[in-house]
């Protein structure tokens, strides 16, 4: 066995702690701090040479230019009214129901996901969900769950549905069909299994009624403008993914391009919008990008290489099972940027077979719902959430996310498993 040297220790340490505050915020300080203390004592210690912290930041560019266009949309959406339009038409449509409501946000939420990803969902949908919800003068939470469950369900139909998907395949991405072939059926079970359990587990506050006399406000142009550019940005992320190309670029543009038309339509400054937006995210990624440079100094990469290689060539089919059960719960302790970062670098590494990939990826983004702090979405509706005067505790969240994430995960890898072994 080879000896610990003092630098993996510390590097050891320094992450843990890091990855303990972004999870725990100590002292309600924000997430980003944690990240950014943690990385910025790499390179102080020269754990990491800030060169290569340079670099591991410069490798999250396209991640960072999706979540200000996507940003962007939401706060534009919110302010143009765009929120308040989209919640009436939907508490109208229910009814009365409180179930139909469920399902309605439910279904709204898997096609947010699927074609405009999951950080949208939780950017953009969670501040509709809570209008929604209390135009139909009943407990928004409920309701907001589903944006938080849904986002990470619903996150491996498409590759555009998630992040993370780019930075675990990276240049490697496969072809849409190919894509579809494999994350079909897991894709199914996983959101049924979630809808399933989300409906039980929140069987109770279902019970009430809603209010059935709906005033729907009109829209204003702003707002038509808006609908237009998240409409532009979700076609723009699907051409980018069928022709390979990176989808931060697209998502930018189009954030940047609608702001642009609403402030000219408006003769106003666009400080007010970048003042809203939720700036934080950005040093949050770009932190744990120099977290896990520092991990793979120590490694940690290339023994998780080894082993994942050794494993799928023994066993496929328990390798399958293992790798998508252990990046589940390596997203939760660390979350699932870092763990698809490590993931990514492991395929590129030991190019195991496409089950055992396909696996790893399913555990990045589905395991997450399992804690209030496994994927950066989860992040993003909680900093939503907190914006509404809403909030949750992680242990609230936690006794949830084991209920509504076990079934979903199990039947997601049973249906993987079943793609290719039969």
């Amino acid at each position: 066995m080879t000896a610990i040297t003092g630098a993996q220790a510390a590097t050891w340490t320094i992450t843990a702690i890091a990855a303990g505050g972004v999870i725990g915020r100590p002292w309600r300080l924000p997430e980003a701090v944690w990240a950014v203390l943690g990385a910025a004592s790499l390179v102080a210690l020269a754990l990491v040479p800030w060169q290569d912290a340079l670099g591991a930041v410069g490798r999250g560019t396209d991640v960072y230019l999706f979540l200000i266009g996507m940003m962007m949309l939401a706060e534009l959406a919110r302010k143009e009214g765009l929120f308040d339009w989209l919640a009436a038409l939907a508490a109208r449509q229910a009814k009365g129901s409180a179930h139909r409501l469920f399902a309605l946000i439910f279904g709204v939420g898997t096609m947010v996901t699927v074609f405009l990803s999951n950080d949208a969902t939780a950017v953009v949908l969670t501040p509709a969900v809570y209008a929604t919800a209390k135009a139909a003068g009943t407990e928004p939470l409920p309701y907001l769950f589903i944006c938080a469950f849904v986002a990470n369900a619903a996150s491996f139909v498409l590759p555009i549905s998630n992040p993370a998907n780019l930075v675990v395949f990276g240049s490697h991405m496969p072809p849409l069909s190919s894509w579809l072939a494999q994350f079909a059926v897991p894709s199914v079970l996983s959101i049924g299994a979630t809808y399933g359990m989300l409906r039980i587990v929140q069987r109770a506050a279902l019970r009430q009624e809603i209010t059935k006399q709906i005033v729907v406000p009109p829209l204003s142009h702003g707002g038509r403008l808006t609908a237009c550019g998240i409409g532009v940005g979700a076609a723009a992320l699907l051409s980018a993914s069928a022709l390979g190309l990176r989808l931060g670029p697209p998502t930018a543009v189009a954030g940047i391009l609608t702001a642009a038309l609403i402030g000219c339509h408006r003769r106003s400054a666009p400080w007010q919008l970048l003042k809203n937006i939720s700036w934080s995210v950005l040093p949050l990624v770009a932190g744990l990008f120099v977290l896990v440079e520092g991990l793979a100094r120590t490694g940690v990469i290339q023994q998780l290489s080894q082993g994942l290689h050794a494993a799928a060539e023994r066993t496929p089919v328990a390798a399958s099972w293992i790798a998508g059960a252990m990046t589940a719960v390596a997203s939760n302790l660390m979350n699932n940027l870092p763990v698809g970062v490590i993931a990514g670098s492991a395929i590129a590494a030991a190019s195991p077979p496409p089950p055992v990939t396909a696996a790893l990826l399913i555990g990045v983004d589905l395991g997450p719902n399992l804690s209030v702090t496994g994927s950066l979405a989860t992040i993003l509706w909680l900093v939503a959430l907190r914006r509404e005067g809403q909030d949750i505790s992680a242990w609230r969240f936690l006794r949830i996310g084991t209920i509504v994430t076990f079934p979903a995960l199990l039947l997601a890898l049973a249906g993987l498993a079943g793609t290719h072994f039969r």
